[in-house]
């Protein structure tokens, strides 16, 4: 009996430390959330164990790992290309390749690579920007040109494909197609920002066959990423375009309502989150924030940003350009439009407190790192929020991977360590940034550059 309930308490044990994947945007369950336990408490002494690194392009597209595969898209420029020295350089063509590559996630060894060819006409020329989906033995990429591809997780075979720019007479966004694909039951929902009412779009998974499309944006459409949400009992499909924040019925994609919001240079990256079970928060780089309030049927603003600019003298609550927030209860944290990280009350979306020390580094001026004020030269600062049990891990564009405290009493910094070295230049001013969203799987963090993508250990 007693050898009995030792093997019980060894089986429960284990049971609570499953390992977890990240097959998508925002991992699992597409919340940011990260459910493993038996995680460091702090980083060792000399920083975590790195596992493998393995050559990959140029990308902003965070990766994906699946059922011991680990997938990612980048931009292989071709021979004598040259990648812009400036995000904002006119005019320019880099033509290349794009990639989908397949590793294994124990080794790093690439297991396959799917390519097609890509010239890029965007600001920010430097790869790819959409986290792949992965679904069954199906894999989900999008490039920043609107290449979208469906292949086999088994050996990256092309199942299906299309092109948002050919297909449906797409806008080209400023910044390159940047909503990751929805996978909702039979469906893959996108924002195609297509001509007609045909800015959102879903296709069966498996086949490619349009299935229905919705709604209408003119101009550059936006970046966030649908998702969906149960409100008042009804799931719904939130859009979150340049003009407005809309709800559809996922099946149909008959709107339900729209509440207008005006986001300048259709500034939407950051995903629209859940506050509490009736609620629903966005934020933008200029515009500032809104709460809305939505039922089964309709929607209505709760408060909306008195923000007059991304200016930080000039924002009052969250003006986010990448980084999606975080909902704790009655709060929100988010990274402001010059890397103020900010906690704010979700209901009224007055500031608590604001920090720089999320955002800043060993790479920052020593200058500019004894103000407490954020300078000049910190415009579009970013660090990613993950929460995990009571605490956080948070990756900043400088390559440091912070455990941290947050709560409405402020921000307490446990360990940090560099995990990755930034080498994006398209930010300016000689600065180096790493602006991808890092997978955490099987007590592991997946981040990349424009280099290399790393494996490193977070198990205790």
């Amino acid at each position: 009996m007693r050898l009995f309930w030792s093997l019980m308490v060894v089986c429960a044990s284990a049971s609570l430390s499953v390992a977890e994947d990240w097959p998508q945007w925002l991992g699992t369950k597409r919340d940011g959330v990260w459910r493993e336990t038996d995680i460091v408490e702090k980083f060792p002494q000399g920083g975590p164990k790195v596992v493998w690194k393995e050559p990959v392009g140029v990308g902003y597209a965070g990766p994906a790992v699946a059922n011991g595969k680990v997938f990612v898209l980048d931009l292989v420029p071709g021979d004598g290309e040259k990648l812009p020295d400036s995000g904002f350089a006119k005019g320019a063509r880099v033509g290349g390749k794009e990639r989908v590559l397949c590793l294994d996630e124990k080794t790093g060894k690439k297991l396959w690579s799917t390519d097609y060819p890509v010239v890029y006409r965007v600001s920010y020329a430097a790869g790819p920007r959409c986290t792949p989906t992965v679904d069954g033995d199906l894999v989900y990429t999008l490039g920043a040109m609107g290449d979208l591809k469906c292949v086999k997780v088994s050996n990256g075979d092309v199942v299906w494909s299309k092109n948002f720019l050919k297909d449906y007479n797409a806008t080209l966004p400023q910044w390159g197609f940047a909503a990751h694909p929805l996978v909702d039951g039979d469906k893959l929902i996108c924002l195609v920002g297509g001509r007609d009412d045909r800015l959102v779009v879903a296709f069966d998974k498996k086949a490619g066959k349009e299935l229905w499309a919705s709604q209408s944006c003119q101009g550059d459409f936006g970046y966030s990423p649908p998702m969906t949400y149960t409100f008042g009992g009804k799931k719904q499909l939130i859009i979150w375009h340049a003009r407005a924040l809309v709800g559809l019925e996922p099946d149909s994609g008959k709107r339900i309502w729209r509440v207008d919001f005006d986001a300048k240079a259709a500034l939407t990256a950051p995903t629209p989150r859940k506050v509490g079970d009736d609620k629903l928060f966005i934020t933008s780089f200029y515009n500032g924030s809104m709460l809305v309030k939505v039922t089964a049927t309709g929607a209505e603003p709760v408060w909306r940003s008195k923000a007059k600019g991304e200016m930080p003298d000039l924002t009052t609550d969250l003006s986010s350009i990448i980084a999606t927030p975080v909902v704790a209860g009655d709060h929100i944290y988010g990274v402001c439009s010059y890397g103020q990280l900010r906690c704010i009350e979700a209901n009224t979306g007055k500031r608590v407190w604001e920090t720089m020390k999320a955002t800043r580094g060993k790479l920052t001026p020593a200058k500019v790192a004894a103000e407490p004020e954020p300078a000049s030269s910190e415009r579009w600062s970013n660090a990613f929020l993950i929460p995990h049990g009571d605490r956080y891990f948070l990756f900043n564009e400088q390559g440091d991977l912070i455990i941290a405290k947050l709560s409405p009493k402020g921000y307490a910094e446990i360990d940090r360590a560099r995990i990755i070295d930034p080498t994006n230049t398209m930010a300016g001013r000689g600065r180096k940034v790493v602006w991808m969203h890092p997978a955490f799987a099987n007590k592991c963090v997946f981040a990349r550059n424009d280099k290399e993508l790393v494996c490193v250990s977070l198990a205790k």
